[in-house]
């Protein structure tokens, strides 16, 4: 057995003494924020109980300190001093907290943090080493596109790659969609990063590179062979360039099955060669011209089951998700003909700020209609309007955010294929929507009312984080399901392709995926509940179960103009 000691006198006063000691700086200490520096002088912000009296503000300089401002609604002084007076500082009981003046380089644009890629970036992940083919019209030079570190210094771009398809106009962007599009997928907030820049606008893979591969021409038209071609070319650089993803923000009226429609079969070659393709679901949610409330109108490539095909949400302005609404225009499905299930989900996409450039068809389009943004919305002190960033809105804004998401994605993971991407995107998309909302259009004054079913937002809105931090791995395919209707029962089922992941397990199965405010067992709870009123909106129209339009030529826009934003 060992031995014992019994202290007395000195001994036990000692004790107490270091025990006291401890406690005090453990309290002091306890006062100094854990990222103070050690060593040296620093810029600090020293809060007290109460606002600080004259003396304890002339006490600063005798500490070898600057006195540099005082914060009275938060009864705090900023100074700069030598680290080793903080000992002194903290001694003074009204001093409750002293920490640095940490630099603050702007909040992320609304968009970026709604669906958590800001927390994705600070955990490392930006894309770096993935490529991504946007196909669209083309995209111009701008410093959010640059290299980063030396090769950014040496003025080299992230877009490694440009090719016109459309011929005579070169691989530059007189339309000013590609360019804007390009900013989303992968700008990395260099013009609106300095320390007076209040909003940042930095895209979901920062770090990726861009192949260019313009298709559509200065007036943001093309042709199905344009685009064909470009797809082609991308399929040719995959191996080249690390091309795993393409972003598709254009489209035009389904005139056939997809099974048929040679766009579409160019998207399904890309994505069984390894890429994943993200393609817009198209603007016409307002069109109600067949009675169909705008159902059935999602274009072509998006009605393909391969892609994923994206609708677009509001952010409205803030960073919080809760709040967030579908946008009006956003296409619903199910898709014309083939009655694929599509939207597979949706992203932030109405009043998206990215890169401008003004000798452009749609910066001067959105000059016009009152939508370019001030230079005060991002660094106070200019005036004027910005010539760097200015807003659009669409479906095709949305796209490139899912394109980005499946960046990082296979950054974290590059073993992933195109269909264990799509399905872990639908999976992990939030599923929590209002039964419907109304938007109001600022220039007619007309309100468009949404229902929130599962052709409206399909899985769910995007989650970057929550999709990164998934470790499912589908088995088969992510072709979207097919919707049979049963005019007798008036009610529909969802019917996946066989060998799809859908139908391989619970954990993927229809209910899991889709969610249960949009399917039960299978079969959909939209009809007769109220989430759409009635089912000849969707069904009893020739747009749904027919065809109409002119596809010989298409732009991003379906109306030639960009979509006014709502409120």
């Amino acid at each position: 057995m060992g031995s014992s000691k019994v202290l007395t006198g000195a001994g036990r006063l000692s004790v107490l003494m270091a025990v006291s000691l401890t406690a005090m700086v453990a309290a002091t200490s306890s006062k100094i924020a854990p990222d103070m520096p050690a060593t040296g002088t620093a810029r600090v912000i020293v809060q007290y109980a109460a606002s600080p009296s004259n003396s304890q503000l002339a006490g600063i300089p005798l500490l070898g300190g600057l006195l540099n401002e005082v914060l009275g609604i938060v009864n705090a002084v900023v100074c700069t001093l030598p680290v080793q007076q903080l000992s002194t500082l903290i001694a003074d009981p009204n001093v409750i907290y002293i920490s640095p003046d940490r630099g603050v380089h702007g909040l992320l644009e609304y968009a970026n943090p709604t669906v958590n890629a800001n927390i994705a970036l600070a955990h490392g992940f930006n894309g770096n080493g993935v490529g991504i083919a946007l196909i669209d019209s083309g995209i111009n030079d701008h410093p959010d596109l640059h290299s980063q570190g030396l090769l950014g210094a040496l003025g080299l771009s992230r877009v490694v790659y440009s090719q016109s398809f459309v011929g005579g106009t070169g691989t530059g962007d007189g339309f000013g969609h590609g360019t804007h599009v390009a900013g989303i997928l992968a700008g990395d907030a260099k013009d609106s990063s300095s320390p007076a820049d209040t909003h940042t606008f930095r895209g979901i893979a920062p770090n990726a590179v861009i192949v260019n591969l313009k298709a559509l021409d200065d007036n943001g038209n093309g042709n199905d062979s344009t685009v064909i071609a470009a797809i082609q070319q991308a399929v040719l650089l995959k191996s080249l360039l690390n091309i795993r993803v393409m972003n598709l923000s254009l489209g035009r009226p389904v005139m056939e099955s997809y099974q048929l429609d040679p766009l579409c079969k160019a998207v399904e070659y890309a994505w069984k060669n390894g890429i994943t393709v993200v393609a817009a679901a198209g603007n016409y949610g307002r069109d109600n011209s067949a009675g169909n409330n705008g159902y059935g109108t999602i274009t072509a490539p998006g009605d393909d089951p391969y892609v994923i095909t994206v609708g677009a949400m509001k952010d409205m302005s803030t960073v919080i998700r809760s709040d967030d609404r579908i946008a009006s225009y956003s296409s619903k499905g199910p898709t014309a003909i083939d009655h694929i299930v599509k939207p597979d989900i949706v992203a932030p996409g109405n009043l998206i700020v990215s890169l401008a450039q003004p000798a452009t068809a749609l910066y001067g389009e959105t000059a016009s209609m009152g939508l370019l943004v001030p230079f005060s919305y991002y660094e106070p002190a200019v005036a004027g309007y910005s010539t760097q960033y200015f807003r659009l809105s669409g479906t095709s804004m949305a796209a490139p955010m899912v394109s980005g998401a499946a960046a990082l994605l296979l950054q974290q993971d590059s073993s992933l294929t195109p269909d264990q991407i799509k399905a872990r995107l639908m999976l992990t998309a939030t599923k929590t929507f209002p039964a419907y909302s109304i938007a109001t259009d600022p220039i007619t004054g007309i309100g468009y009312t949404s229902q929130y079913d599962i052709f409206t937002v399909g899985a769910g809105y995007l989650d970057v984080w929550a999709a990164l931090n998934s470790t499912a791995r589908g088995t088969g395919s992510a072709l979207s399901p097919t919707a049979v209707y049963d005019f007798g029962t008036q009610t529909a089922a969802l019917v996946p392709p066989a060998g799809s992941m859908w139908a391989s397990s619970p954990d993927w199965s229809t209910f899991t995926v889709w969610g249960s405010n949009v399917v039960d067992n299978g079969s959909f709870t939209v009809w007769g509940t109220g989430y759409i009123g009635s089912s000849t909106a969707v069904w009893g129209t020739f747009t749904v179960w027919g065809s109409s339009g002119d596809a010989s030529t298409f732009t991003v826009w379906g109306s030639g103009s960009p979509v006014v934003g709502e409120q």
